[in-house]
C-alpha cells in the first residue's frame, strides 16, 4: 500500500451472516412454538375489540383484567389496528403484532400470548 501514513492490506470487510431458511421449516417452527404455548396454558383468547382513541390506560386496563400486568405479553390482532398499536407500544413488556407478521421468536419470547378471535382463523390459514 502506497498511501501517506501507510495503509491496511487486508482491512475489515462487511459480511452478511444471514442464511436462508425454507418456508416450510419456518412454518413448522411457528406451529411448534404455538403448540408449546398451548400445552403450557400460556394462550388467552379474547373477543374482538377496538379502542376509540389511542390511550395507554385502556390497554393497561385490558391487561389488568386478564391479570397479565407484570408478564411479558404478545397480543396478536387479525389486522393492523392503529389505535390498539399506539395504545400498547409504550408498555415495556407488551408487544403487538398481526397474525400475518407473527414470528417464532415473538411467540417464544412472550410469557403470555393473547389471541383476538379473528386472528385464530388467520393463523390457521397461514399455517396450512
Amino acid at each position: 500500500p502506497q498511501f501517506k501514513g501507510g495503509g491496511r492490506v487486508f482491512g475489515p470487510v462487511p459480511r452478511d451472516y444471514s442464511f436462508k431458511l425454507n418456508k416450510k421449516v419456518k412454518d413448522l417452527a411457528r406451529r411448534s412454538a404455538l403448540t408449546y404455548k398451548a400445552k403450557d396454558n400460556s394462550i388467552a383468547i379474547i373477543e374482538n375489540f377496538n379502542f376509540d382513541a389511542p390511550k395507554t390506560a385502556q390497554y393497561i386496563k385490558l391487561l389488568s383484567s386478564l391479570s397479565f400486568t407484570d408478564k411479558k405479553t404478545l397480543l396478536v390482532l387479525p389486522e393492523n389496528d392503529k389505535n390498539i398499536v399506539l395504545s400498547g407500544r409504550n408498555i415495556k413488556n407488551a408487544k403487538i403484532t398481526t397474525a400475518a407478521q407473527l414470528s417464532t421468536y415473538d411467540v417464544m419470547n412472550a410469557e403470555q400470548l393473547i389471541l383476538v378471535e379473528g386472528s385464530i382463523e388467520k393463523i390457521d390459514h397461514l399455517l396450512k
